[in-house]
Parts: structure tokens; sequence; C-alpha cells
């Protein structure tokens, strides 16, 4: 039966992931408790298990006494010396005192103590192991709704997603595999509470983790994440190797890394910017795809406060649907960002990057005068705006535009520009009547 009591044991631990020594523990403190109902009292009763045999042992502490008058906490000294020969007055002697039925007693004593602690012990294995995987990403597989809350099975337990850590729009059918950010996990006496989050924006850099190579091996940095779940995030990304691109890094060939992380999040939208140290540069990337024609910073540190001069037609994109785009890119650099356009600038409006330069204080432009805009927007000479798919084109507002150009009932042909019935050619300003200098001529 002792061998039977260790195979048993150690078949718990196994299966349980409970350990050997705990499960033990527990059976002598049970059969404590047994001898307390047999003796009276248990104060100076220990239990000890043979780890080898199974065998077990029942020891009761007495002092060494003159004459006793508690038999169960004295011993005289005439019976000390039949087991204890070097006993002295005053000593404290181990004497064992396992009662013959003492195995019936203890098996229904045990039974409940044991599975109370196998439960205990499950919860706190539980706990342990998703305690560790807090602020992971892992994948469940819903379960079914609770109210507005949906439970969703992350292998040993189950987890809760509620109603405002889920996306707006989502709809989760029973048995579908989904990927959850583990907020945090609590103990409590039925087990692990789980709460997870499909809206946090560590979801998104968890994702990348594992998508990315680069971003897993900490060759490509996630410098900062602003997101709004369901529409639109923006993220920044940095590399210290020169010869790694952290944006294409993320993209992927033909975007099948980003595609990817897209899906998983239902079509969400990613911006990937470049990160830069410099809070004038990380404003106009934040601020992607939309153009900037200067970034004014605040001396002031403690301000962080920035101004933003957008051409004309690219206010509305820079500004976004509802304010996202400027939202997201104040939320990404930590700068409370004023966009204006250039008319809106009014009078103090100069036309040429030198004057802007002055003014301003600073002006982004490339070699060929066009303004910079970031390639996580645009790659190949394609552009991406609102989920719509235009190659070297773009519509907004009505408003059409084409490698750059901006067209609004007015058009450019051959060179030419002309609008409500003004021409011009060759720098030459002509009204109406045209006022042809061949015309004259042949006059």
């Amino acid at each position: 039966m002792n061998s039977d009591l260790l195979l048993a044991l150690d078949q718990i631990e196994k299966e349980k992931n409970i350990s050997k020594e705990i499960l033990i523990e527990a059976l002598e403190n049970s059969l404590v408790a047994a001898c307390k109902n047999h003796f009276g009292k248990a104060d100076n009763i220990t239990v000890n298990i043979d780890r080898k045999t199974g065998e077990f042992g029942v020891f009761a502490a007495k002092e060494v006494v003159e004459e006793v008058t508690d038999p169960v906490l004295e011993i005289s000294v005439e019976e000390a010396a039949k087991s204890f020969p070097q006993a002295q007055l005053g000593d404290t002697v181990q004497v064992v005192v396992t009662p013959k039925n003492f195995g019936r007693i203890a098996a229904q004593k045990a039974k409940g103590v044991v599975v109370q602690k196998i439960r205990e012990e499950e919860r706190k294995v539980l706990y342990q192991e998703y305690s560790a995987k807090e602020r992971e990403v892992i994948t469940g597989i819903v379960q079914r709704y609770i109210g507005n809350n949906v439970a969703i099975n992350l292998g040993k337990c189950d987890a809760i997603l509620s109603e405002k850590e889920q996306v707006k729009g989502e709809v989760f059918r029973a048995t579908e595999h989904i990927k959850v950010y583990v907020l945090e996990v609590k103990d409590t006496p039925k087990g692990p509470r789980i709460s997870v989050s499909r809206t946090h924006p560590e979801l998104v850099k968890r994702l990348f983790e594992a998508e990315v190579v680069e971003v897993r091996d900490g060759t490509v940095e996630i410098k900062g994440i602003s997101r709004e779940a369901g529409s639109r995030t923006k993220m920044a990304v940095w590399s210290a190797n020169p010869d790694v691109d952290p944006v294409g890094a993320c993209v992927g060939v033909n975007g099948a890394r980003v595609n990817a992380i897209v899906d998983e999040l239902r079509g969400e939208k990613i911006d990937i910017i470049n990160w830069s140290d410099d809070p004038a540069t990380l404003i106009e990337n934040a601020l992607s795809p939309a153009k900037v024609v200067s970034v004014t910073v605040s001396k002031d540190p403690l301000e962080k406060a920035a101004q933003v001069v957008v051409p004309d037609y690219q206010l509305s994109l820079a500004i976004g649907k509802e304010g996202q785009n400027a939202r997201l890119a104040a939320r990404l650099t930590g700068y409370k960002i004023d966009i204006k356009s250039q008319s809106q600038v009014g009078d103090r409006f100069v036309k040429t990057a030198d004057d802007y330069e002055r003014r301003y204080g600073r002006v982004h432009y490339e070699e060929d005068g066009a303004y910079y805009e970031d390639d996580s927007y645009r790659e190949d000479g394609e552009y991406y705006e609102d989920g719509e798919y235009y190659e070297d084109e773009y519509y907004e507002d009505g408003e059409y535009y084409e490698d750059g150009e901006y067209y609004e009932d007015e058009y450019y042909e051959d060179g030419e520009y002309a609008e409500d019935g003004e021409y011009y050619e060759d720098g030459e300003y002509y009204e109406d009547e045209y006022d042809d200098p061949e015309k004259e001529t042949d006059q």
C-alpha cells in the first residue's frame, strides 16, 4: 500500500504539474489533524513519511519528568530510559505513538485535505504560468458571449475580453482563433482571472515582434506607437544599424509582413514612419502622408508644442478624418501640434523655401525642390489613402492630384496654365483676348 501511495503521488506530479514534496507535506499535515482527534491535542505531534519507502510514523515530543501529570506531554524517567538510555531529567524525547488503527483513520481524514491541497496547487501553478505571460500576446479560442463580454479559452483556463477592450465593430464566432494581449492576471480562490485586450497599443508591438525577425532580435526598435483600435495605428521605428531600413524591414517584401498583421487586426491601417531624435523631423514624419512645408518647435522644452505649415491642398490630409491623423501624430510625438495652411498664415506667408526657413526656422525639402514624403506611405509611385489605391495619382474632396501637382477648376497643358479665361505662357500673361504676340506682328 505504501508503494502504491508513492506511485500515486508520482502520477499526480506528472499530470497536474504539482511537486511531489508538496503533496507529501500536505499528507503529513492531514495526519497531524487526524491525531488531534485521537489524542485530544496535537501540539506536540509530528508525522514523518519516508520519501523512499512510503512508511509513516507518528511521534510525540514528551518531557522527561519524575512524576507524570499529563501523559500526552510528559514521560517518566523510567519509561524514557527503556527507549532512550541517555535521556536525563528535563530532556525532550520523540516517542512513537502510532495508533494500531491509524491507517484507516488517516485515510478518512487525509482525503479531503489532500484533494483541497491539489486544487490549491493547481490554481497556483496556473496563476504562475499565466502571470508570466502578462504583457504578451497569446492565441485563444472564442467560447461564447457573456453579456457584452467574450469568454476566450487559452488552453488550461478561460480569459475575459471585456466590452471596453474590444474593437468597435468586431464580431466573434464560436471556435474562432484570435490573438489577444494579456492585460492582467489575478489570483482568486476560483483560479486565475485573466483580462485580455484587442485594443491595447502593445498588441501591435507584440505582433510585429512575432512577425518581424529584425524587431524580435533588436536590430529594429519600435520607438513609439499611437493607436485608434480598428481604424489606424502610427508606429515609429529606428535602427542603430545604418545598413538596415527599419521601415522596409517592418513592411516586408511586397508588404507581406505588415499585411499579415493588418489581416490579424481585421483591416486596421498601419502607418510606419522613421523615428528621429530631432522633434521637427519626427513631427513631419508623423504627419505623413501629408506634405509639410515647415515645422517650428517651441524653444521651451516643457511646453512641447509645435506649429506646422502645410500647403492649402494638404490641410485636410494633414488633419485627417475627424482630426485622426493630427491626433495620432500628437500622441506619437508627445507634442501639441498646431497645423495651419499657407493661406491661414496670411500676410506673413512667403513663397520661397529660403523665406520659410528664415521665418519658421526649418524647412524640409528634397534637392529637386519637391517636398519630402515618407516612404512608408509611398512605394514605387503607389499611394494608399483611406483604403483606396492610386498609382501616381489620388483624389481627395473632389480635387485631383497627380505627380504632386494640384488641379481644381484649372489645368495645365503643354506647359501652359489656364484658369477662368486667363492664359500664361513662358511667364507672359494674357487675359480674355489673349493678346497673342504673333497676332500683333501680323497686324
